[in-house]
C-alpha cells in the first residue's frame, strides 16, 4: 500500500507527462481524461468525478460535490486550467479534503508554461 506522498509523486509525474504532450491552453476536462488514463496505466485505483455527500446535522445531502480524481481513496486531485489559482480553488480543495477525510490533496493547474509552477500540495487542511 502506497503512502500519500508516494501517490503524489506518481500524480506529479503523470501530470508532467500530460503537460509535455499537450501543453497549456486546453479545457480542464481534456487534462482530467488524460490524467485518468495515465494513472490507470499505473494500476492505481482512480475514481473520476467522485461524488461526495454532504453531511449536515446528521442528514446526508446530495449537494453535487465531485472530486476530479480520487487516488487509492487517499489523495484528492483537483485539476484546473485557469490563468492563476486563487483563494476559491484553495477553499474548494480544503472542503473536499474535509468531506472525503483525506490527508493530502493536490491542486494541478495545467495552464502554465512550466508544469511545476501549477502544482500545489494541500496537507491536512493546511497550505
Amino acid at each position: 500500500m502506497m503512502s500519500e506522498n508516494e501517490l503524489a509523486k506518481l500524480v506529479f509525474e503523470a501530470g508532467l507527462k500530460v503537460h509535455r504532450n499537450l501543453g497549456p491552453g486546453l479545457l480542464e476536462s481534456a487534462y482530467e481524461e488524460c490524467m485518468y488514463y495515465e494513472l490507470c496505466l499505473l494500476d492505481l485505483n482512480v475514481e473520476k468525478q467522485k461524488t461526495l455527500p454532504l453531511i449536515y446535522e446528521e442528514v446526508k445531502l446530495d449537494a453535487g460535490y465531485r472530486i476530479d480524481l480520487l487516488i487509492e481513496k487517499k489523495l484528492v486531485v483537483e485539476i484546473k486550467a485557469v490563468e492563476a489559482l486563487n483563494e476559491l480553488h484553495w477553499a474548494q480543495i480544503l472542503t473536499y479534503l474535509k468531506l472525503s477525510h483525506c490527508k493530502l490533496g493536490m491542486l494541478v493547474n495545467f495552464n502554465t508554461v512550466l508544469f511545476k509552477n501549477g502544482v500545489r500540495r494541500v496537507i491536512n487542511g493546511t497550505l
